[in-house]
């Protein structure tokens, strides 16, 4: 493949030409939010919508996970504007989130509280109105709790799952009602799991969990 030259936060960068724009600025130590990358997938879901950055040449912010880095490219991914989408997303997003975090057993490791610090903003947001789920928690599993209220349907878990053969959570319902759930909604106690752990290490949040221990 050939090599090219970009540029990120006045960062000279070499990458691979066509190589994913948020992965190569993660790989190169340059933080930008987000949820649902997966580095293995081909194609970005792009669902987070919290990877906003702005490159020279274009009129608006644009997704890093769904732009090919070329030539000469400019990057800025503090810019005012992508800043400003970021934390409108993200706020969003924590407006459906319970927030718990120090009886959560992702605190410390918790992508989401690495997003508001990266965003200097509040993980507690009182910019929108707080609507929370009410979906039961699942501790049937003897290793694993799988607690819906805080997946953020980022997608990672469905994704290491059926990479390793499982396929035991899947997306299911429409609209607020849209949830991650165990194959035909079983309890999560009765899936056929390998045990590998990888939808945990996976998950940004406490959304799946060991139980009795900390995340990862």
């Amino acid at each position: 493949m050939k090599s090219v030259s970009l540029i990120i936060d006045n960062k000279e960068i070499m990458a691979e030409e066509g190589a994913n724009l948020l992965w190569t600025a993660l790989d190169n130590g340059i933080y930008i939010p987000n949820l649902c990358a997966i580095g293995e997938k081909e194609e970005p879901s792009a669902s987070c919508r919290l990877c906003f950055v702005e490159i020279e040449g274009y009129q608006k912010p644009v997704t890093a996970c769904t732009e090919k880095v070329r030539e000469g490219m400019v990057v800025n991914t503090r810019g005012g504007e992508s800043l400003r989408l970021a934390s409108t997303g993200f706020e969003l997003l924590m407006a459906s989130h319970p927030v718990d975090c120090a009886h959560c057993l992702a605190n410390g490791s918790c992508e989401l509280q690495k997003i508001a610090a990266h965003l200097k903003i509040r993980i507690t947001t009182k910019r929108f109105p707080k609507i929370l789920h009410d979906f039961p928690i699942d501790e049937s599993h003897p290793k694993y709790i799988h607690d819906p209220n805080k997946c953020v349907l980022c997608g990672r878990c469905i994704w290491m799952c059926r990479k390793n053969g499982s396929g035991a959570f899947g997306f299911a319902h429409r609209g607020f009602d849209r949830v991650i759930e165990p194959f035909r909604n079983m309890p999560l106690g009765e899936i056929d799991c390998t045990l590998c752990d990888e939808c945990v290490n996976a998950c940004p949040t406490a959304a799946l969990a060991l139980k009795n221990t900390d995340k990862g």
